[in-house]
């Protein structure tokens, strides 16, 4: 009775079986200028992963957008370029992990990103890029679905063609009015579950669903920034998509640095953050031994 009753008391007050909610700020938009500031300053500090993490993230738009088949490209052009505020989050990992290590004080190169992957919450960040990916194929499929409604299956002649029956026809303002507000109900969705939900999993380790809820919380404390966030990712993501894309190679990292310092401005850091246990030692192999290398159980038979 005596250690049950010790074990309901460690547990009412935080024992090493519990964790606390993390604590959330009150913000305001100088806090939104301040994490574009520094995510600035971080791409300015390391921008050659830029080429790594984001030049083929508008390319791989452009392949979902040739996949579907039997239809237009032009057509979801547009759906996909606003679906990368969807994808953005989990895309931006390591750009989270490098910003991470400036704000500590510690080296940064692009090839420290790739460390995200060794990370011991990887598996809930997947689950919850899964999530993400999900909302993206919906999304597109429903813009799809819009533009059928509107126009049929005849696909366009060129962009002047598509430009014009978009522009200039009731069937046109029809698709712009429906089109922008579904979108809105998704990239909304997106921002809620996972506005600082990969950093808190980056930095504290917690489980997908306790990471969204964190979220979520911010978002209720802070409406108002959250909303001129969101408004901020789409306007710069809007501006990156129309020089062919190729501004999302600058916009995306922007983007991924200041998100970072958006969750720490947001955010209470941890009192008392839990150590990780250490990692196993790797033993580097020389070069030499490529082949046997792949078979490391001949050389526990030879020795």
């Amino acid at each position: 009775m005596a250690t049950s009753h010790g074990n309901v008391t460690s547990m009412a007050q935080g024992g090493p079986d519990t964790a606390a909610a993390p604590v959330i700020r009150t913000i305001g938009l100088s806090e939104l200028h301040r994490a574009l500031q520094l995510g600035w300053e971080d791409f300015k500090a390391v921008p050659s992963h830029a080429i790594i993490l984001c030049i083929i993230y508008p390319v791989l738009g452009l392949m979902l957008a040739r996949a579907v088949h039997g239809y237009s490209v032009l057509p979801l052009l547009f759906p996909l370029a606003a679906g990368f505020a969807l994808l953005g989050p989990f895309a931006a990992l390591g750009l989270y992990e490098m910003s991470r290590r400036r704000q500590r004080g510690e080296q940064a190169t692009a090839w420290d990103a790739l460390e995200v992957l060794r990370s011991p919450s990887f598996g809930a960040m997947l689950g919850l890029g899964v999530l993400l990916l999900t909302l993206f194929v919906t999304w597109v499929t429903t813009a799809q679905a819009i533009y059928i409604a509107a126009f049929g299956y005849a696909g366009s002649t060129g962009i002047s063609d598509f430009a014009e029956r978009v522009l200039t026809t009731p069937q046109g303002w029809w698709l712009i009015v429906v089109g922008c507000g579904v979108g809105f109900l998704f990239a909304l969705v997106a921002l809620c579950i996972s506005v600082v939900s990969f950093p808190l999993m980056l930095d504290r380790h917690a489980g997908a669903g306790d990471a969204m809820v964190t979220s979520l919380r911010a978002g209720a404390r802070n409406p108002v920034p959250m909303a001129a966030w969101g408004l901020i990712v789409a306007v710069l993501l809007v501006v990156g998509s129309l020089p062919a894309f190729l501004g999302l190679a600058i916009v995306i990292p922007l983007l991924g640095h200041a998100t970072w310092h958006l969750y720490r401005e947001t955010i209470e850091p941890e009192l008392n953050p839990q150590p990780l246990p250490p990692r196993a030692h790797r033993e580097r192999k020389p070069a030499a031994d490529f082949p046997a290398n792949l078979f490391p159980w001949r050389h526990k038979n030879s020795a």
